[in-house]
């Protein structure tokens, strides 16, 4: 709906018509998708993970009438129209493979990464036209208000021509059982919605420059534990993406100043922000504009929160393209690009320079 300042930071919702089964029981789908489709009043008929019991525990806290004992089970299922994945990287193209197969399968919400390399990606990408479903990414801070907001203001030209971003996280992750087994830790499963969002602000980068150094406190192998890329745009724009994972130690009873705030400076204004998480709280955004506001700060607010209610706009945009045949918001295609610039980020931290994207190809 539009605030008093003319903006929308959160989208309507146009549809809600289609049945989804939910693959998954972990805290994204427990806390985030489910909590937002209850809000919406979006339909959930099924529910499966790899233990039943777990998806037994989450259907009885959301009602949702079906438990099946498999993923595989769920997709065969006739009642199911979306199949709304949110399962390991590793594991997820073989799912959604399964649903392009199934002829009441009409759309697939998956997760990010799309997959652990840019080739699968890139497979899944043109397996899902050839199918003639509609595969859709959760790039869910696309629908972060702060970020939606930001990105209206930098539309109607209030900051004028952008010169310098920047994403500065300091905040711990909880990094999920399955990531031990990968070589690819910060930049494909966090920097991966800065990333994103700066692509979602500016377009598509001319080069990346990422360093990184292990994370003290993950126990795992790894090599991208605290990370940070720059990134040069067409336009010019300079972008700074930082994720440190560690922050320092966290001890009980040690001071928590776990944030993630970013930056905007444009030609004709400044636009500076938080991400409610890892607070727990809303995004807020404030910022001040030669040609709008004098030169004075304002601070348009907002009750709603990235986790839940980005999700009901994740899971809107691709209803309302399956009911009207348009393009979803969140394309598989273009998400296909996010995964080719996290793929020139691992080749730059490897390579230790600067990779210009036009050296990996996404045909």
């Amino acid at each position: 709906m539009t605030d008093a300042m003319g903006f929308e930071p959160d989208p309507p919702v146009r549809s809600r018509g289609l049945r989804i089964g939910c693959i998954g029981a972990g805290m994204i789908m427990a806390n985030c998708h489910l909590a937002a489709y209850q809000l919406a009043g979006f339909e959930v008929v099924c529910i499966a993970s790899r233990t039943r019991a777990n998806a037994q525990k989450v259907a009885d806290r959301w009602s949702i009438p079906v438990v099946h004992a498999t993923p595989e089970d769920l997709i065969a299922d006739p009642s199911v129209q979306i199949v709304d994945i949110a399962y390991p990287p590793d594991l997820q193209p073989a799912l959604i493979r399964a649903a392009l197969a199934q002829p009441h399968v009409r759309g697939i919400l998956a997760q990010k990464p799309l997959a652990l390399t840019l080739a699968d990606a890139i497979a899944l990408r043109d397996e899902a036209a050839a199918a003639g479903k509609v595969l859709s990414v959760n790039q869910n801070m696309r629908y972060d208000q702060s970020m939606r907001v930001l990105k209206q203001l930098i539309g109607r030209g209030d900051l004028g021509d952008i010169v310098f971003a920047q994403i500065d996280m300091h905040a711990i992750p909880h990094w999920q059982g399955f990531l031990a087994g990968y070589d690819r830790l910060t930049l494909a499963n966090m920097s991966v919605h800065h990333l994103d969002i700066l692509r979602f602000l500016f377009g598509d980068p001319d080069e990346i420059t990422t360093v990184a150094r292990p994370d003290p406190r993950t126990s795992f192998p790894h090599t991208d534990g605290i990370t940070v890329s720059t990134l040069r745009f067409p336009s010019g724009v300079l972008a700074l993406s930082l994720e440190d994972v560690w922050t320092g130690p966290r001890q009980e009873g040690y001071p928590d100043d776990q944030h993630i705030r970013w930056r905007v400076e444009g030609t004709g204004g400044t636009a500076r922000g938080t991400i409610g998480w890892p607070a727990g709280a809303a995004s807020t955004l404030e910022y001040a504009s030669s040609a709008t506001t004098g030169g004075e700060w304002v601070s348009p607010d907002w009750d709603s929160m990235w986790f839940p209610h980005a999700f009901i706009g994740v899971m809107e945009q691709l209803q309302h393209a399956l009911e009207t045949g348009t393009a979803p918001a969140l394309t598989v295609a273009d998400n296909v690009r996010t995964v080719q610039l996290i793929e020139a980020g691992y080749r730059s931290m490897a390579e230790r320079r600067t990779v210009n994207l036009s050296e990996i190809s996404t045909d």
